[in-house]
């Protein structure tokens, strides 16, 4: 059974980390969006206070909302990101405020809540509060999307240092997995969403997979050899994007002439890293890097029965490591503001052998997104399902923008074969030699 005191402190945590976010951000762009992708940041923060507020209060108690004029304002699906540049939304300072009372409020719900493993099943074992604390950390990643993408003197984050790599990391080194069952999936009370349920068992032929994901060395491999320019690496319909959208190169990034290359991060120019992990390609990229290199990117159930510590247990731990929490072991948390260089995080390394499985980047699969067997919405349809079969891919592993609460080799991502804002790379996939 979960502790108001528990919950709490997960909650505040997540929050903590919102306002962190948030400070160094000039003004003039709180109520501004950088790309129709995108969202103001007062609208995620005010989007933030208006789920928790259904969740944590109206649905729990008989509290009214405190803006029933703006909820079809934050609500996702009836105000598509498009259109939310353009239309009247709260302020910074009241986006804030808003926050805070909405806190206050699910706090002094959560005193007289039943969190019992046995009670009703949106409160069992609190899951309704893990829920709202992983809602606001995704949120927290999404507008670092934004933030990126913002002109330079708009933002300017102060970034924790990264340990150093160990050198590796400019060429492919596969392990050799023999495959076998998998136990797929997060059983419930495991904080898991919806996606991710119910366990269920898959039969994976053996594979090899990467050790570590592409890093931008090997990524400047395929455009020096002319990868950007050859149909034969690349999908029809990526082929089609390419060409459509004139793209040569990652999100960011900038050609010199020769050998020079720069890309913009945050704001500012600096040269790459060539030992960096890979970030912000598409689905469309990693597949044609993938084809380049002679191999394909892994499926879903490769990924993760490479993640698991054990993947033929139904009790699955939330780390390739084990439940410890990630201290030292991966990039997550949304401090360092970068991938980090490969082999940076040793303790981390799973049992396949492969390392970086959670934290720095996404990594794409080449799975469509869809329930599992015996798929159940709850506790609302539109978090994931109206996805299901629309083209969109699953992406594996978090982020280095990715907090705790939202980071397990269970979770699932997904996005457009297109999109590239998103702090996406890849990791290579053959089949057994």
């Amino acid at each position: 059974m979960a502790s108001p005191t528990a919950i709490a402190d997960a909650l505040g945590t997540v929050r903590d980390r919102t306002l962190a976010l948030i400070a160094p951000l000039d003004d003039a762009w709180v109520t501004r969006t950088p790309a129709p992708i995108m969202s103001p940041p007062a609208w995620d923060l005010a989007h933030i206070a208006a789920y928790e507020e259904l969740w944590l209060v109206t649905r729990l108690s008989d509290a009214a909302p405190l803006h029933p004029d703006l909820q079809a304002t934050y609500d996702a699906f009836e105000t598509p990101r498009a259109v939310r540049g353009d239309m009247r939304i709260l302020d910074a300072d009241q986006s804030l405020r808003f926050m805070a009372d909405v806190r206050r409020r699910a706090m002094e719900v959560l005193a007289h809540a039943d969190l019992s493993d046995d009670g009703p099943e949106l409160t069992a074992g609190g899951f309704v509060w893990h829920m709202v604390a992983q809602h606001e950390a995704q949120h927290d990643e999404t507008l670092l999307q934004t933030l990126q993408l913002m002109p330079a003197g708009a933002y300017a984050p102060t970034a924790l240092p990264l340990p150093d790599g160990d050198g590796t990391g400019l060429a492919a080194d596969p392990v050799d997995v023999a495959g076998g069952t998998l136990v797929m999936g997060a059983a419930p009370g495991a904080g898991a969403l919806d996606c991710e349920q119910p366990p269920h068992e898959r039969r994976v032929a053996p594979f090899r997979i990467d050790r570590n994901p592409v890093t931008i060395g090997r990524h400047l491999a395929f455009i020096d050899d002319g990868g950007y320019d050859d149909p034969r690496h690349w999908s029809t319909e990526g082929w089609e994007w390419r060409q459509r959208e004139a793209i040569t190169a990652p999100l960011h990034w900038h050609h010199h002439g020769g050998d020079t290359w720069t890309r913009t991060w945050f704001g500012r120019a600096e040269e790459l890293d060539p030992r960096e992990i890979l970030c912000h390609v598409s689905f469309h990229e990693a597949e044609a890097h993938a084809r380049w290199a002679g191999a394909r990117l892994p499926t879903e159930d490769e990924w993760e029965f490479a993640a698991r510590p054990d993947p033929a247990s139904a009790c699955g731990a939330r780390a390739p490591w084990g439940d410890d929490p990630a201290d030292g072991r991966a990039n997550l948390g949304q401090s360092s503001f970068r991938p980090a260089r490969v082999g940076a995080y040793p303790a981390g390394v799973a049992a396949s052998g492969c390392a970086h499985m959670l934290g720095d980047v996404w990594e794409w699969t080449s799975t469509e997104f869809h329930g599992y067997p015996g798929f159940r919405a709850f506790p609302y349809r539109e978090y994931a399902e109206p996805f299901f079969r629309e083209g969109y891919r699953v992406l594996r592993g978090g982020s280095w923008a990715t907090q705790e609460v939202a980071a397990r080799t269970t979770f699932r991502n997904w996005d457009l074969p297109q999109r590239r804002q998103i702090f996406a790379g890849l990791r290579l996939a053959w089949d057994a030699a």
